[in-house]
């Protein structure tokens, strides 16, 4: 009878203990899905009001100042926004978000598609700490004419070498393809332009060295073919252990 009655009051305690954490896990989700909800909605909207009311501190002056620009580049942007199955730890949570967007230049239609994870620390319903990792972003003007494989890891050892690849899968016959590629210093003042070479190999490649501390490093380049230009961002995050 005792040990029944044990294992009677281990099952009530498992069932309360259960019972109190799944529900506030659940709102916690629905609370994380209310809020992509209502961004992604005030995105497209252009209603940053709504949108600024989930963010925090400095969070809020930085989203205006892209905001702002992104939609006098692309005023039919659209954004698409998913919660990540990936693995979260520390209280940080992962949107996943698609953008795109197209404007015209002389006559020629420049499509706009950009891919990245954000990551925040959500606090009293508040996004802080958000970064922007994995991001890829192309803008052509060639109505997808070739097909580019971008072959730039997402993330690499500190010190690290690791390789760029760049790589046309279906060359225009008998066309001339030029391009370059080049890391993007953020906040530095002596960025130049980016230099296209011809390219008698079928797309770009480089071997590079990861920088020796932790951040992010980005690199932008260009191709440049008969049927237009091609051109792309992709960031690498820099770690010090998988």
């Amino acid at each position: 009878m005792m040990r029944l009655n044990k294992l009677t009051r281990i099952g009530l305690i498992l069932y309360f203990f259960f019972y109190l954490i799944f529900p506030n896990l659940a709102i916690s989700q629905n609370f994380k899905k209310d809020i992509l909800i209502n961004i992604q909605n005030g995105l497209n909207n252009r209603d940053y009001k709504s949108i600024s009311e989930y963010f925090e501190g400095n969070e809020i002056i930085n989203l205006k100042d892209k905001f702002s620009k992104i939609i006098k580049e692309f005023p039919n942007a659209k954004w698409l926004i998913k919660i990540s199955d990936k693995n979260q730890k520390n209280n940080n949570n992962i949107f996943h978000i698609k953008f795109s967007g197209s404007k015209v230049i002389n006559n020629k239609e420049y499509i706009l598609n950009s891919n990245f994870d954000y990551d925040f620390v959500l606090i009293n319903g508040k996004i802080t700490k958000g970064v922007i990792k994995n991001l890829l972003t192309t803008v052509r003007n060639d109505k997808n004419k070739i097909d580019l494989d971008i072959s730039i890891p997402d993330k690499v050892l500190t010190g690290s070498n690791y390789d760029i690849d760049i790589i046309v899968n279906n060359p225009l016959d008998n066309s001339i393809l030029a391009g370059g590629i080049k890391e993007y210093q953020e906040d530095s003042l002596l960025n130049e332009p980016i230099i296209l070479e011809p390219l008698s190999s079928g797309g770009l490649y480089k071997m590079t060295r990861a920088p020796s501390k932790p951040g992010i490093q980005i690199w932008s380049g260009m191709i440049a073919h008969p049927e237009g230009l091609i051109s792309f961002t992709k960031t690498v995050d820099i770690i010090d252990e998988f």
